[in-house]
């Protein structure tokens, strides 16, 4: 009979796994760890599937289900480290190409009816395990041993099994959506963990063998094999005690023979800190022995610490370092050099608020011996340029080997890897997205591809183990990162920089407080407002907008904290994930309404700010809410705007095909498209100086993704309207109130209400014929010439210049669109003056008059070498041109 025959009636599944590791145990120790692995598997997702109290993490794999804070707290210390050692050995068992020991096998087995203990009598409901039941290690059966599956064969085995596993993303994304049954099943589950809660758990979990083998876990994974007598419960002397001798109980040890570090393991139930002080006179021992003071660990096989006495304070960890990273730190004790001394590189960073910020870094590191900063910079101020600046002097001065950058865009690793490149090549930077094995001195990397990496082991070692980096750098270290990735910086035992946009009295205490810093106040910050000040950005101007989405009446900084928290998880949800989140009818009725889009539409192609003399919309991007918005939106452009041949306007997100290449077309000052429609993919990180308008078509609900977006606008461009002619300030054409929900009183702009280049030359045509037909006194001459052909070729004549002309402006007319929205109310009078017959000056000006901004319908005739139409130039819009639009200096918000 199985030992985990309690699991029957209420887990069967449970059960086959566990049942599977239980017979595999001696005969198959590879196939046991994983079907351990397995059980838990099955286990833990009962849990968040049943248990409404557990939050569903970043993402649904073993490792982040077990590590999240609920789950960690509903389970407790003990089962969470047993959890821990069932994965680690599963992983293990997978992905390792060493033979497993019986050893580790038996662990597993008995790790695993621990766990699953716990879950029978937490949520048991028809019954559950008496307290007394223990594990009999002796009673497992005892098969001959048999050829067992290769890594390879589980490999396959754990891919098809996970391909019809329920996926927990899915289920549980939109709780409302749950069906009656299991929410029927929730409420049955809630009473029975309620009344389990309210007994004393009794049962022997086998803490200190959990303690003893998880601590010897974290040591092999580290590199230490701990084969050697000496490598525990070493002798010393020299102890204040009876006889004056100790036994450390691990020393890990260099190659000349000196303790790097030790390990002072106390009991599970007492706080590993109490080992803090006879840990400190092992190391004087060692010291005195061997000339070497190692570094100092204490554990108790759940909480880990570490002691650096010569340079920091104790801090928690989440395991051990390498060999050759005590030799480092080691090492470093004597060769170290000032940061308050060393120079700056000035070829990377050349501005004073850049220059501060790195020195202020460096100062809490040195002086203050803090081990966390949190930089403040607008976005386009150079964030990324400053922190690679820090990266230099902290290598420079042997504080630094290793560095992690982590963003939350592939496009955003791309962009950071390419600036390491340029500025600090000789740390050959690696881009852990699509080099995962490279080697050099700066990792760049997404979160959830980090997360991954963390789990990974080669041989029996973590590859990235807690002492791998020296600096950890968050690129936009917002609310959402804390939540879902938290775990990483825990791992890492690094230096730690954030960088964020977010105005530093608008960040959330959560990101003041994961810094250990004061509400409000950072390391160093640099505001839009002193960089559009000190000529470094632009600010932004509202355009007042002729409809709105009438949002709810309540305002960011009325949200409940939990509310927060949960908008800013979906804003940036990553990889491009974007959920299409179930909004208010009224809502979608509204941004998917015909008539609204091709409103939208004309206010913006009417109102933006245009270049090459006002007859093109400059680059724009316009937010939509989701994917099939940004369609509708295209398709709505197209139909109005047929002439520009699709090429003008173009959806740019994670699902667009060689979108870089778009993006790179759109970087491109004079390249098409000219209007990029984004959902999400160009909310961050995107550098286009030439962009002159943003439009919100959607809610945004995050505060630091509404900064992002905001800040795509701020950067400088030069001569972007012509010779000294230089962008001065963005519009904003805000569709959806973001900017009163978020409590902005941004600097209201007209937009753009001069005449554009083409009509500008469409009147000077006309005044040419009036002067023209001042020289034709003869009514009957006059009439002549009215019936004339227009000539070809060049004209010898005033006579043929005053047709040719006319001609000209009549097939500007005639090729006016007459589906386009803005045409429609003034079609009676294009169709009038469409045909030859109207040539006289008189009509073409009631034309010019009564038609402003009316866009063509085909190309038009040659103005240049180039036509217009060849530009994406709409022949007869008016605009702002860069000269109107900018000429004089403008002030963010004011």
């Amino acid at each position: 009979m199985s030992q985990f025959s309690f699991l029957e009636r209420e887990w069967p599944a449970v059960l086959e796994a566990a049942s599977r590791a239980e017979a595999a145990a001696h005969a198959d120790p590879r196939s046991a760890c994983f079907y351990a692995r397995r059980a838990l598997e099955q286990a833990v997702a009962w849990a968040y599937k049943h248990d409404a109290a557990l939050r569903l993490p970043y993402q649904d794999n073993l490792s982040a289900l077990i590590h999240e804070p609920s789950f960690k707290q509903a389970a407790g210390e003990a089962v969470f480290s047993k959890a821990r050692v069932i994965n680690t050995l599963g992983n293990r068992a997978v992905h390792g190409h060493r033979a497993i020991p019986h050893n580790d096998a038996l662990v597993a087995v008995r790790e695993l009816f621990h766990v699953t203990y716990w879950l029978a009598r937490t949520y048991g409901r028809t019954g559950r395990p008496a307290a007394g039941v223990v594990f009999d290690a002796a009673a497992l059966p005892r098969a001959a041993p048999a050829p067992g599956q290769s890594t390879e064969q589980l490999q396959q085995l754990e891919a098809g099994l996970r391909e019809r596993d329920e996926k927990l993303t899915a289920l549980l994304a939109d709780k409302t959506a749950l069906d009656d049954e299991l929410q029927r099943l929730r409420i049955d589950v809630a009473a029975a963990k309620q009344a389990a809660t309210a007994q004393p758990d009794t049962h022997d979990y086998s803490e200190a063998e959990t303690r003893n083998y998880f601590i010897d876990l974290l040591l092999k994974e580290a590199g230490w094999t701990l084969d050697e007598t000496r490598d525990r419960e070493f002798a010393v002397a020299g102890m204040p005690n009876h006889d004056g001798q100790g036994f450390v109980d691990y020393v890990l040890w260099g190659d000349d023979g000196k303790p790097l570090g030790l390990v002072e393991a106390k009991r599970t139930r007492r706080d590993a800190r109490a080992g803090q002080q006879q840990a400190r006179l092992y190391a004087d021992c060692l010291q005195r022995r061997f000339g070497q003071r190692p570094l100092i660990f204490y554990s108790n096989g759940y909480q880990h610490w570490l002691w650096d006495d010569t340079n920091y304070p104790p801090r928690a960890v989440q395991g051990f370092y390498k060999k050759a990273e005590l030799e480092l730190a080691i090492q470093r004790r004597g060769s170290r050099k000032s940061l308050a001394t060393a120079e700056l590189n000035k070829e990377i960073v050349e501005r004073y608020y850049q220059w501060r910020g790195i020195r202020r870094i460096a100062e809490s590191f040195e002086r203050d011996q803090d081990r966390k900063a949190l930089l403040v910079q607008a976005t386009g101020a150079g964030k990324t340029r400053t922190v690679i600046a820090l990266c230099d002097l902290l290598m420079r001065c042997n504080r630094v080997k290793r560095v992690l950058f982590l963003a939350d865009r592939v496009a955003l690793v791309n962009q950071a890897v390419n600036a390491f490149k340029r500025h600090l090549p000789d740390a050959s930077p690696v881009n852990l997205v699509s080099e995962k094995d490279a080697d050099g001195r700066v990792f760049v990397s997404t979160y959830p591809t980090m997360m991954g990496l963390i789990d990974e082991t080669r041989n029996g070692q973590r590859r990235f183990g807690v002492g791998h980096f020296d600096l950890v750098i968050i690129d936009e270290a917002h609310r959402s990162v804390f939540q879902k990735y938290r775990a990483i910086f825990d791992y890492f035992d690094a230096l730690l920089v954030g960088l964020t946009a977010t105005p530093k009295d608008e960040l959330d205490r959560n990101t003041y407080s994961l810094f250990d810093l004061e509400n409000g106040v950072p390391t160093d910050a640099y505001s839009l407002d002193e960089a559009v000040r000190d000529g470094f950005l632009v600010p932004p101007k509202a355009v007042s907008v002729p409809l709105k989405f009438q949002r709810e009446g309540i305002r960011y900084n009325e949200l409940s904290e939990e509310d927060k928290d949960q908008w800013d998880a979906l804003e940036w949800d990553d990889e491009g994930g974007v959920p299409d989140r179930v909004e208010a009818e009224a809502v979608n009725k509204w941004l998917f309404n015909k008539d609204t889009v091709d409103k939208v539409l004309q206010h913006l192609m009417t109102r933006g700010v245009t270049v090459a003399g006002g007859d093109r919309l400059g680059k724009t991007i316009l937010f939509a809410k989701n994917q099939r918005h940004a369609e509708f939106i295209a398709e709505r452009f197209n139909a109005n705007y047929p002439h520009f041949k699709g090429e003008f306007a173009r959806v740019i997100t994670f699902r667009t095909e060689y979108a870089q290449s778009l993006i790179d077309s759109f970087s491109t000052r004079d390249k098409a498209p000219h209007i990029a429609i984004s959902v999400d993919m160009l909310d961050t990180g995107i550098d286009i100086p030439e962009v002159v308008n943003l439009v919100f078509f959607k809610l945004v609900r995050s505060r630091t993704k509404f900064w992002q977006m905001l800040g795509r606008g701020t950067r400088l461009c030069l001569e972007l309207f012509g010779p000294g002619q230089h962008k001065e300030f963005f519009c904003v054409f805000d569709y959806c109130q973001n900017l009163e929900y978020f409590s902005q009183n941004i600097a209201p702009a007209e937009g753009a209400l001069a005449e554009s280049l083409g009509k500008r030359l469409f009147n000077a045509r006309l005044e040419l014929i009036g002067e023209l037909d001042k020289k034709l006194v003869d009514a009957d001459r006059h009439a002549a010439h009215e019936q004339r052909a227009a000539p070809h070729g060049h004209p010898e004549s005033d006579d043929e210049v005053r047709a040719q002309v006319a001609a000209m402006l009549q097939r500007e007319v005639g090729a006016m669109n007459l589906d386009n929205f803005v045409v429609r109310p003034k079609r009676r009078i294009v169709e009038r003056y469409a045909t030859p017959e109207v040539r006289r000056r008189h009509r073409l000006r009631q034309v010019s008059c009564q038609g402003p901004g009316i866009p063509a319908r085909a190309p038009g005739p040659r103005r240049d070498p180039q036509t217009a139409d060849e530009q994406g130039i709409d022949s007869s819009r008016p605009g702002r041109t860069g000269a109107d639009a900018c000429r004089k200096r403008s002030r963010w918000g004011g």
